[in-house]
């Protein structure tokens, strides 16, 4: 398990938090935010925190406003790659709602911030028995097997420029900051290659004015131009999670 992680640059100890910040809990209508807000924890989550170990269960599952959650699946010599990640827009611990439990994945904070858990009972009875809670997180379910899936397409097919692109853009899209405090090492680790290539991609798109790499500092300059570049894959997540999560605020 890599050591370093991304950290979100923006200072969110003043920031005022609310639910709303969730994309999930944020869509939910009136009467059903009523009904599950009290039960939920605002609380921090720190770099590197695993949060669920594989073929574990969990007691809850967790909101992230603020935070980005890894899904990793660790080997057994202990090498580790990431199949999606898992911010603001969605919720940590589908298993349990989609009846398995447990998933053979960890989920580890690969940028620290905050998130708003809550017991795993609490929110099993309003899936079973509140259609707007379930129809909602069933389509975030669909949108993160797509985001898995295509993970796979572009590791397997694609350069390993257009993964660093795809990596990058799916990160900024749940921090609030254009800046990531990040290695290559723990890129590396994400994306299942060798240091040597992550340095290598990394390279090319400073030299071509997409981002500024110091010290393990990535700050993207242009990104319609990393947009632009970036491979198939990273605008085929994007649509599916446009498509299946509601942008209305609840009320």
């Amino acid at each position: 398990m890599p050591s370093a992680s991304i950290i979100n640059t923006s200072d969110t100890s003043h920031t005022p938090h609310s639910p709303s910040q969730n994309r999930l809990l944020a869509a939910l209508p009136a009467g059903d935010m009523e009904s599950l807000y009290p039960h939920l924890k605002l609380v921090p989550m720190p770099l590197g925190e695993i949060l669920c170990k594989s073929h574990c269960t969990t007691k809850q599952v967790y909101f992230p406003t603020t935070s980005i959650v890894s899904l990793l699946f660790v080997t057994e010599n202990g090498a580790s790659t990431e199949i999606a990640v898992v911010g603001n827009e969605g919720i940590v611990g589908v298993a349990h709602f989609m009846g398995g439990n447990t998933m053979p994945t960890e989920a580890v904070v690969q940028s620290e911030g905050y998130a708003y858990q809550i017991n795993v009972q609490l929110l099993l009875r309003e899936f079973n028995h509140d259609a707007p809670i379930q129809h909602l997180l069933l389509r975030y379910t669909q949108a993160l097997i797509t985001q898995i899936g295509q993970t796979a397409v572009c590791n397997r097919h694609h350069s390993l420029e257009q993964q660093l692109c795809r990596w990058l853009l799916l990160s900024l899209d749940r921090l609030p900051s254009n800046e990531l405090i990040v290695t290559q090492e723990l890129i590396a680790n994400m994306l299942g290659v060798r240091r040597e290539g992550v340095s290598e991609a990394a390279g090319k798109l400073q030299r071509a004015g997409l981002i500024s790499y110091y010290r393990g500092h990535i700050t993207v300059l242009n990104r319609p131009r990393l947009e632009d570049i970036v491979c198939e894959c990273y605008k085929v997540v994007k649509e599916e999670y446009d498509r299946l999560l509601p942008e209305r605020m609840a009320t």
